[in-house]
């Protein structure tokens, strides 16, 4: 079963600084059809005006990762962490016991285009902790690259997480460049279109579309124009 959710559908909230769309339910948007997917809570597609941010804030048993589109989002911790996250890098922030943390975006005249991604850990009161990594989009191209899995799985050059999820990252463009994807029927899925459009499982989906998947052994995903993709693997 593959289930569509339009970029219109989405919760919008506009803060000034901030202009943020939500995938679920978060802060004064509430949909009770729309509380998350599995163990996938948050995909909040954010906006941040040059020279604004989040300021310090706590987080509690949560796995929080940030994907940067377009500027760079400037990452301050309680753990001592302080990094410039780029589009190509995956952030990953164990909220465990608790942090705290800010986000910010020092450009003066670019906006920070990124997506905040929470999932629920697999146990509570984790220590909490914090990984970056790289990534070349050109492993992406026409293909899906693993970059996240559960620690003990993740390889190398993915990011552990703290939770019974994978994520794969996707980019597609043309006619020639087509993947697929097997997945298990068991588990639940979730895939995101971050930018541009393509065909997945037979569904034509633009920026900010999604599809929860049910009941699916596998997926195919082509007719790219400029697509960026987010594939989750998630718990039942």
């Amino acid at each position: 079963m593959l289930i569509p959710r339009r970029s219109a559908e989405r919760g919008y909230a506009d803060h000034g600084w901030l202009k943020s769309f939500h995938s679920f339910s978060f802060a004064d948007y509430f949909d009770p059809a729309h509380m998350g997917w599995g163990n996938l809570r948050v995909i909040n597609e954010d906006r941040i005006a040059p020279g604004t941010g989040f300021g310090t804030h706590p987080h509690r048993d949560m796995e929080i990762l940030s994907v940067v589109l377009e500027g760079e989002l400037a990452h301050r911790d309680s753990l001592g962490n302080g990094s410039a996250i780029p589009p190509g890098s995956l952030q990953r922030m164990t909220a465990g016991t608790g942090v705290r943390h800010s986000e910010f975006n020092h450009a003066p005249d670019a906006t920070t285009h990124f997506l905040q991604i929470w999932l629920l850990p697999d146990q509570r009161g984790l220590p909490p902790g914090y990984d970056q990594r790289d990534f070349d989009p050109a492993r992406q191209r026409g293909r899906l690259q693993r970059v996240a899995a559960p620690a003990g799985e993740a390889g190398p050059d993915e990011l552990a997480l703290h939770a019974d999820a994978r994520l794969w990252l996707g980019r597609f463009d043309g006619a020639q460049e087509s993947a697929t994807l097997a997945l298990d029927p068991a588990r639940k899925g979730y895939v995101f279109v971050a930018r541009g459009r393509l065909s997945v499982g037979g569904h034509r989906l633009a920026a900010g579309d999604a599809l929860a998947l049910q009941d699916e052994a596998g997926l195919s995903f082509g007719e790219g124009e400029g697509a960026e993709v987010l594939v989750f693997d998630l718990a039942p």
